[in-house]
């Protein structure tokens, strides 16, 4: 067994940082982003359509979405890494690297957020609709982390690790040659698949509105409290900027899902947001007595 473990972590791999193609340079990793947004988009149609949101709805969100997500990435790394940048001009060298998974997901919400409300949408309905498309966008995201060797954490032992390459093979992680070291992109993406498959098991029974995305936010929360204790990355009280914003939403999550167990009042835009929905008056309308006769 011993044997087995030590062969499997001198495992390794060349990355392929850049595919070349004529004078264009294109990264797996840019790939993987975004046809895991597209996937994920498709996986989100027709659960939308299943909760009366049309596709033409799901298209105009998704268009902000995408927006958003690409500036909250590169925001939240920038806040996180405040101290890596000289001058202004730095934080808008996009093509040198630098995004937040969390703050995509942030950045995509709070721009398609106006929208759902301007077409009279409910935000938990097109946000279960959207959960498991979230799931398998980081699932093929994290194929092209692996493809490019990002996202490499400390030294280990551990039979997953990834034995660093030989010098001079590029990796998308500051890599010693011949190190072994944590691969938690592997990680996230062995976690996100058991996610991904749990939520597609969930949403084939009714449940109240809000409760898949809920499940999502504690779970992948969990999962990022965990594996950023074996990323290298700037911590402030001993946790990473993404563990903060974790530890934050799993506390709001499972508080959500163990004592509240109902779709929140904020939010219904389909149904308006004046008047709770019959099922949430305090008391059910009774008949009037009818007049008593006069005898």
């Amino acid at each position: 067994m011993l044997a087995a473990a030590e062969v499997l972590a001198s495992i390794s791999y060349h990355p392929l940082v850049h595919i070349k193609i004529g004078p264009l340079s294109i990264s797996p990793h840019g790939l993987g982003i975004a046809i895991g947004f597209l996937l994920g988009a498709q996986l989100m149609l027709p659960a939308a359509r299943k909760r009366g949101i049309s596709d033409d709805d799901v298209y105009a969100l998704l268009t902000r979405a995408a927006i958003g997500a690409i500036v909250g990435a590169r925001v939240a790394y920038v806040i996180n890494h405040i101290s890596d940048y000289s001058s202004i001009v730095d934080v808008f060298k996009v093509w040198q690297g630098g995004i937040s998974l969390l703050g995509g997901f942030i950045g995509a919400i709070l721009l398609a957020l106006p929208e759902m409300r301007k077409r009279g949408l409910s935000f938990w309905k097109v946000m279960d609709a959207a959960a498991p498309g979230m799931a398998l966008g980081v699932f093929v995201g994290r194929i092209g982390d692996l493809i490019v060797a990002d996202h490499l954490g400390k030294q280990t032992s551990f039979f997953l690790g990834y034995k660093c390459p030989k010098l001079g093979v590029q990796t998308a992680s500051p890599c010693i040659p011949g190190q072994i070291v944590h691969q938690t992109a592997l990680y996230d993406f062995i976690f996100v698949t058991f996610l991904l498959a749990f939520l597609l098991y969930l949403r084939k029974k009714e449940r109240y509105d809000g409760f898949l995305i809920t499940v999502f936010g504690a779970w992948y929360g969990i999962e990022r409290i965990i594996e950023d204790f074996l990323r290298e990355d700037k911590r402030y009280i001993g946790l990473t900027g993404s563990q903060i914003t974790s530890v934050i939403v799993v506390a709001l999550c499972l508080w959500h899902l163990a004592f509240v167990r109902r779709t929140p009042r904020w939010g219904r835009w389909d149904q308006g947001e004046s008047e709770p929905p019959p099922e949430e008056l305090e008391e059910p309308p009774t008949m009037a007595a009818p007049p008593e006769r006069e005898e």
